[in-house]
């Protein structure tokens, strides 16, 4: 959606001393609960069980209950919108007029005043603590135009459902989307090798530090190499890969993921993987080769590991690890002089989804077959023991692992 046009001047902010608070702490008076709202539709017109607009708003939520990525990216937007409306506009959600949402695009670049709206300091804080605000600064234009289209969603679905008369955001103008829309978040192949080549150079002089190392190496590895999303890293355990023989025989591993929707999928394990699997696993002293229905988490503990705790890591955490390797990559480049400045910080703004990205990205340059790239990033299903659909899998692996590669150099 295009960003909307000539927004008129925003009213006056309401006093500081009215601070927002998370949707799910959120209680509102009945003036502001949109029972009464000015553009509800009629009742008789409601196919949803909601009376006001925070129950409305949980319903459209609760649609993407099975993506916790896609629900804390949509709950964000709602919650922010609602947020403003009451306490810097005093309308409830539902008497937002186009005019309103005008004033909003306006006051996502500029969340003003910073003292209700914006966190102080850098630290993230959690959802129930009282220095809890909805901002972390100014939203760049790409964000407000993000949110906007998610909001456009929402007001499009309470409409559709009968709560709402009409959607306030169905005014505004649309830039026609492009036919071949461009993904920009991913690493070009000399990036890549610098992120490989800082991995390469981390300090193993202690255990801690040698085990770190071989986690941060197989985060990439099975991130790039399986295409896999943060989320299904940490949710995935050593036991969902397994090994079959194809039909000439040839024994070939694969790693069962759950990926968005609940939906199950097979990628391909390569050769490769599996002996980046098998050098991190006798890092922590294990046989190379997962058992079956072995519930190690994917990713293994650093921290802890004497007292026998595997914990799976959390995405924050591994969020932490791939900021510190991409920084670490970013830094080496700033050494070779000012003309790596730019390279270097498109690698410090790189994060897990950006490794997605890249292997899609990479897959497709070096020529692997681009419904095999699909189905390898979760649009299939788990195999049948259907003849056809099991030539069609054994074809998309050998593909993979022909073409598809990580290339580590041997550290001595």
């Amino acid at each position: 959606m295009e960003p909307l046009a000539q927004p008129p001047s925003p009213p006056t902010p309401g006093p500081v001393a009215a601070l927002p608070a998370p949707l799910e702490q959120l209680r509102l008076p009945a003036a502001l609960s949109g029972r009464d709202g000015s553009n509800r539709a009629p009742a008789t017109a409601t196919r949803i069980a909601a009376a006001d607009d925070l129950a409305a708003v949980t319903a459209w939520l609760a649609r993407y209950a099975d993506s916790a990525a896609t629900l804390s990216a949509y709950r964000r937007e709602v919650e922010r919108l609602i947020l403003w409306a009451v306490l810097q506009l005093g309308k409830p959600l539902s008497s937002l007029t186009h005019e309103d949402l005008l004033i909003y695009e306006r006051f996502l670049a500029d969340p003003q005043p910073a003292a209700r709206w914006v966190l102080a300091g850098s630290k993230k804080l959690g959802r129930h603590h009282p220095d809890w605000r909805p901002f972390a600064g100014p939203l760049s234009p790409a964000s407000v135009r993000h949110a906007l289209v998610i909001l456009n969603a929402l007001f499009a679905w309470l409409t559709e459902a009968g709560y709402l008369a009409g959607n306030p955001l169905a005014l505004a103008r649309r830039r026609r989307a492009p036919s071949r829309p461009r993904i920009t978040r991913y690493l070009s192949h000399d990036l890549w090798e610098s992120v490989k080549d800082a991995v390469a150079a981390m300090p193993a002089e202690t255990g801690r530090e040698m085990l770190h190392a071989a986690r941060c190496r197989w985060v990439l590895s099975v991130l790039y190499l399986g295409g896999l999303r943060a989320s299904e890293l940490t949710a995935t355990t050593m036991g969902a890969f397994f090994c079959r023989r194809d039909v000439q025989g040839v024994e070939r591993w694969w790693l069962e993921v759950v990926g968005k929707g609940n939906k199950t999928r097979l990628v391909p394990a390569t050769d490769e993987l599996i002996a980046e699997l098998a050098r991190y696993r006798r890092a922590h002293g294990l046989p190379p080769n997962p058992q079956p229905g072995e519930t190690r988490p994917l990713v293994l503990s650093v921290i802890g590991r004497e007292t026998g705790r595997e914990k799976a890591l959390s995405r924050g955490a591994l969020h932490l690890i791939l900021k510190e390797v991409f920084g670490m990559a970013a830094e080496r480049l700033r050494a070779r002089g000012p003309e790596w400045e730019a390279q270097a910080d498109v690698l410090a703004s790189a994060s897990a989804h950006w490794l997605r990205h890249t292997a899609g990205s990479h897959m497709t340059d070096q020529q692997v077959d681009l419904r095999f790239v699909r189905d390898n990033f979760g649009h299939a299903s788990i195999a049948t023991t259907s003849a056809y659909l099991h030539s069609e899998e054994d074809a998309r692996h050998a593909a993979t692992q022909e073409r598809h590669r990580i290339g580590w150099t041997s550290k001595t």
